[in-house]
């Protein structure tokens, strides 16, 4: 969901941030003492409290000015989190654990005597109870080009001492409250961690993009074993192991680098299993262990891996990534200082490794990596030097049977088909509870029990997403009768002043009728909607749903042969291009700003054109045209009826291209890879920031970082865009595609699609709800395809396919989910097929030859069409023989076997 209903004009008016409804950071956090003069060290510029010796300034000589550090005094107050603080869980063996942090009961510091190279040393003892049994000194030093946070523990008591939580605090300035938008860009960052103990890091990226991006590694002994979020406390005292700074839409909270967990998974992560075996450290008496952070700069996201490497760390590169399709293994890269000596996979028959030979460049290895079964896996390298290094996978089914599996479940036990409903939701198909295994007939939040917004349209969007790359007679059948029974009438208006316009939610909240209700729910919070403000139409983003919906029913009408039915291919597009020009008649507000699947009103103009319904795609282009110049006059387009969005990006960007405007394009392509990370993690690689949205479409509903939300798939598009037109920059292509698979992780093994997954340890699983899913699906269904490179280091490789090298020809097996389009990078060739699928693709690098395989023919598709773009500098291509043509697509009879199709240059 974009935004919480009924009070965003109060909140956000154009791209500002809230500031009327959101709470303050305590008065005590906002003034901002005298501090010791900055520090220049190596290339940073920094600023160290007097007393405290926290760090709370920390800016790049690069880019004076722009500061990584969380605003707040120089010597911060107790409760108010800060680079440098230390957080413990300790017991002796068999007692209770009992916790202890630098933050909570803050006092002037013990200065040590400095050794060269330190910039502050300090004994912590004050900031720590006299009870604790451990004596910690923290020193902040300059090594080269390395500021170091080094933290020494000492056991004092006569006994052992158990330290099963050791954390390092890491507030950044992720907090956006107080900030419009163009503050959020040019101020705030976010932060992303790797959990690859002694190869994990940490990366902070400025939120405007651009670099440079802080990385913070491990010292030997201080693994990411875990990245543990700081609970929010009261704001007006300390209180342990918690911050007092209010979470919000506008702040999701700091986190902290644990290097030892297993006091956290013993008590409040119980029964849940984490990323990293959880583990704890013992002291014996008179023990003393050193723990350290690094804080180095990479001028930007695209050099982290190089600035990594340089580093003399572990480093990992999966290609296409770190999702599993049980048809399509991938390549695993390794450079390291020390050799492989052990693997240990978890669980154990989850994952096959067989070492290839490796790429020409000098300090790699190479891998095959087969998943077997379904779910997470973990891969733990053990490297002769002593250092772990844990990368994350997760195995599904082929793309083909995950999708399949997906429609079978929408159609079958979310399909809605209730003459008594009541509310007129019926025939549908609805929002899913997946640990109830029920339908959602009822939520406070009207829309998710209601057909619209994000939450409750999710699943019957991704029911006619399925339908565009996987079509199925039965399913489309079922489609149309929703859509003639409900959507035509009920959902969309169909007569009078509003006549197309999207209502909000066809379930709503009645007072009067109490009873229909259920009396365990909570009814009387804002979102639970009465009839009035359910039927409202002004919420934009309701309209791109149903105009996706409309144009893939014409779509299919238009290119296949029998499977709708209820209207035909004119009649879709004509309602089609109504709907979305009624969004910025009924809905001008929120229209203003770029919507989630917005990418489907670029494909409904071409459309349009090819057809040659000239009055209706110049209505369309001039509506568009109009939003597009507005956002072209502002620094960030990418306002929402949140404070800060990941959003409307995708369709900032396409419109941008759109339109000619290629620097607004540009700057949404490096704001989108300052929040959507490339990370040898399945369930980080290529997701986009998003923390708020379970509160909105989730069962369990909470602030909290998502994982593979729709934003994922959503922000992959432009990033593909680009790629294609720069297929030099595989930075865009991994990216893009751990997003576009990362929204298949979602579907289960029966089908069940959820909305994301739960990233904080005390959880870690997906959501209940089905929620928005549907808007994840869209992404994945609308660009999906099969990537052929030839990598600068690694060489030949594909994504979303099988390649081999035979002869001097190129073989690649498509096995993405539809297996309709194509890319061949060095040629910056585009192949789609409107009907009909690829069942393999040859080609020939020293001809440019190329030779496509096309699946039988089917009765809904006994032809194939198929179009050829070539991207600006590529080569281009014409079919060996003359085909018919039909709106710019080649028309290709198909056999009752596979038929082949030639393409020469010219």
């Amino acid at each position: 969901m974009a935004g919480k209903r009924g009070q965003s004009r109060r909140l956000f008016l154009g791209g500002s941030a809230m500031v009327g409804l959101m709470p303050r950071l305590p008065s005590g956090a906002a003034a901002a003492p005298a501090a010791l003069p900055g520090h220049v060290a190596g290339p940073f510029r920094l600023r160290l409290g007097a007393t405290s010796q926290l760090l709370t300034g920390l800016e790049a000589e690069a880019r004076p000015g722009f500061d990584f550090a969380a605003k707040g005094p120089a010597d911060p107050q107790p409760g108010f989190y800060a680079l440098g603080d230390i957080d413990l869980r300790w017991r002796q063996p068999g007692a209770p654990w009992q916790d202890a942090s630098t933050a909570f009961d803050r006092r002037p510091v013990r200065p040590l005597p400095l050794r060269p190279g330190d910039l502050a040393a300090a004994d912590l003892a004050p900031s720590l109870p006299d009870a604790l049994p451990l004596r910690v000194e923290r020193r902040w030093r300059v090594e080269g080009e390395a500021l170091v946070l080094r933290v020494t523990i000492v056991n004092r008591a006569a006994t052992a001492i158990e330290l099963g939580g050791l954390g390092f605090a890491l507030p950044f300035d992720n907090r956006l409250t107080g900030r419009d938008l163009n503050q959020a860009h040019h101020e705030a960052s976010f932060t992303e961690a790797y959990m690859g103990l002694d190869a994990g890091h940490v990366q902070v990226a400025p939120l405007g993009g651009g670099g440079p991006v802080l990385l913070v590694l491990p010292e030997a002994g201080t693994p990411l074993e875990n990245w543990a979020p700081i609970a929010a406390g009261p704001p007006e005292a300390p209180r342990l192991l918690e911050d007092r700074r209010p979470r919000s839409l506008t702040f999701e909270g700091f986190y902290r680098w644990l290097v030892a967990s297993a006091g956290f998974a013993e008590q409040e992560w119980r029964g849940v299993e984490q990323w990293n075996p959880p583990s704890q450290i013992r002291l014996e008496p008179g023990a003393r262990r050193r723990f350290g952070l690094r804080f180095v700069l990479a001028p930007g996201v695209r050099a982290i891996e190089t600035r990594l490497r340089g580093e003399g760390r572990p480093l990992a590169v999966g290609l296409p990534g770190y999702v599993l399709p049980a048809d399509c293994p991938a390549d695993l890269f390794l450079a390291a200082p020390a050799a492989v000596a052990a693997m240990e996979i978890s669980p154990a028959d989850a994952l096959t490794l067989t070492p290839l030979a490796a790429p020409a460049a000098p300090g790699w290895l190479r891998y095959r990596v087969t998943g077997h079964g379904f779910g997470r896996a973990r891969l733990l390298l053990r490297y002769a030097d002593g250092r772990r290094h844990a990368i994350h996978y997760f195995r599904t089914k082929a793309a083909t049977d995950t999708v399949s599996d997906l429609g079978r479940f929408l159609f079958t036990r979310q399909w809605y088909d209730r003459a008594d409903d009541g509310f007129g939701r019926s025939p549908s198909i609805m929002s899913y509870d997946r640990e109830r295994d029920a339908i959602v007939t009822q939520d406070k939040r009207v829309w998710i029990a209601g057909l619209s917004d994000e939450g409750g349209a999710g699943s019957w969007l991704a029911a006619i997403m399925k339908q565009l790359i996987a079509p199925d007679p039965q399913q489309i059948a079922q489609f149309e009768r929703f859509h003639v029974e409900t959507i035509e009438t009920r959902l969309q208006v169909p007569d009078g002043p509003l006549r197309d316009g999207v209502r909000k939610s066809l379930f709503f909240y009645d007072p009067a009728q109490a009873d229909r209700y259920d009396p365990a729910i909570d009814w009387t919070s804002w979102s639970s909607w009465k009839r009035d403000a359910a039927q409202s139409v002004v919420r934009s983003f309701n309209y791109v749903h149903v105009t996706a919906a409309q144009w893939v029913l014409y779509r299919l009408a238009r290119t296949h042969v029998g499977l709708v039915k209820a209207h035909d291919w004119r009649w879709y597009l004509a309602r089609a291009a109504r709907t979305a020009l009624a969004m910025p008649r009924l809905a001008p507000e929120y229209a203003g700003f770029g919507q989630m699947e917005g990418d489907v009103f670029v494909a409904l103009l071409a459309d349009l054109r090819r057809e040659q319904w000239h009055a209706e795609g110049d209505a369309l282009e001039a509506a568009m045209r109009a939003r597009a110049e507005h956002w072209r006059a502002e620094a960030y387009p990418f306002g929402s009826e949140m404070p800060w969005d990941s959003t409307g990006q995708e369709e900032v960007y396409a419109w941008m291209q759109h339109f000619g405007f290629a620097d607004k394009a540009a700057l949404t392509r490096e704001v989108i890879l300052a929040y959507d990370p490339l990370i040898p993690h399945w369930g980080y690689n290529g997701s986009a920031r998003r923390y708020w949205d379970f509160l909105f479409a989730g069962k369990t509903a909470r602030l909290e970082r998502q994982l593979h939300h729709y934003g994922s798939t959503l922000n992959a598009l432009p990033l593909f865009d680009s790629f294609r037109r720069a297929p030099e920059d595989v930075h865009l292509l991994r990216v893009a595609y751990g997003g576009l698979m990362g929204g298949l992780t979602n579907i289960d093994e029966q089908g069940f699609g959820a909305c994301a997954f739960h990233a904080y340890p005390d959880m870690l699983r997906f959501d209940g709800y089905s929620g928005d899913y549907g808007m994840s699906f869209f992404g994945h269904a609308f660009a999906t395809a099969t990537y052929v490179i030839r990598h600068e280091t690694f060489g030949w490789l594909a994504f979303g396919g099988t390649l081999e090298m035979r002869g001097g020809t190129i073989h690649v097996a498509p096995r993405d989910s539809a297996r309709t389009r194509l890319f061949l990078a060095p040629q910056r060739l585009w192949l789609e097929l409107e009907a009909g699928r690829f069942t393999r693709f040859d080609h020939d690098p020293a001809s440019g030859a190329v030779r496509i395989g096309l699946a039988p023919a089917t009765p809904h598709a006994p032809v194939a069409r198929l179009r050829i773009e070539t991207a600006p500098g590529g080569s281009g291509y014409r079919t060996e023989r003359a085909y018919a043509r039909d709106r710019g697509a080649m028309l290709i009879p198909l056999n009752s076997d596979e038929t082949e199709a030639a393409l020469i240059l010219g």
